[in-house]
């Protein structure tokens, strides 16, 4: 499961146990998006901040892992690079499952090396419920022909839950209780993100996946 993160919420979370569970998946691994090549530079918060709340959130789920494979990799996270790298550390044994939000799957076009993507994984494209799939059949035409059984839509109602709409609570300081765990609202709150007050906080090396 591929994002920025920031912050993650239940949204994230509930897709996540969702997508488990419908698709009977051994393992989510969370993967922070370095640089996200859809953003400028400086449009999202630090690499090391998102990842650390991703691990805050995801801790409790035996079945959760975050990775860093797109934090260490230099330049803009691509998603083609990301699962390259994936089969590689996970053998060819292993098959994977791409899970994202519909609205992203509409942009699939965009990102880099499109169709090579779909003999790489399978797409789990959730959704919001009363999302209509002909506007992804429209979107992708004749991909979606040729690849119609590697794309399956997952109806997730707290999709409405929104990174964006939680920075601007912060920011203007409402309340984002139970919109994300409370570990990461602390941790939020210690750092002073996205309040334009944010704090160092040290971090502490650790392996990947190791929950540190």
């Amino acid at each position: 499961m591929g994002g920025t993160f920031d912050p993650i919420h239940y949204g994230h979370l509930v897709t996540a146990e969702a997508a488990a569970e419908e698709f009977g998946l051994e393992q989510v691994i969370f993967v922070p998006a370095g640089q996200p090549p859809h953003k400028p530079p400086g449009a999202v918060t630090e690499a090391r901040h998102r990842y650390l709340m991703t691990v805050l959130a995801t801790v409790p789920n035996p079945r959760f892992t975050v990775s860093r494979v797109d934090i260490n990799r230099p330049g803009p996270s691509y998603t083609v690079d990301t699962l390259r790298e994936l089969h590689a550390r996970y053998g060819p044994g292993v098959e994977l499952y791409f899970i994202t939000g519909a609205d992203a799957m509409l942009q699939i076009l965009t990102w880099k090396d499109a169709e090579t993507l779909f003999g790489l994984c399978h797409f789990i494209a959730a959704t919001r419920p009363g999302f209509r799939l002909s506007r992804l059949e429209s979107v992708l035409g004749p991909l979606m022909e040729r690849y119609r059984d590697r794309i399956h839509p997952l109806q997730v109602p707290a999709l409405a839950i929104s990174s964006t709409d939680i920075r601007e609570r912060v920011r203007t300081g409402r309340s984002v209780r139970y919109l994300l765990p409370d570990a990461v609202m602390h941790y939020i709150q210690k750092t002073g993100l996205y309040t334009g007050q944010g704090r160092p906080v040290p971090v502490t090396p650790g392996r990947e996946g190791d929950g540190v």
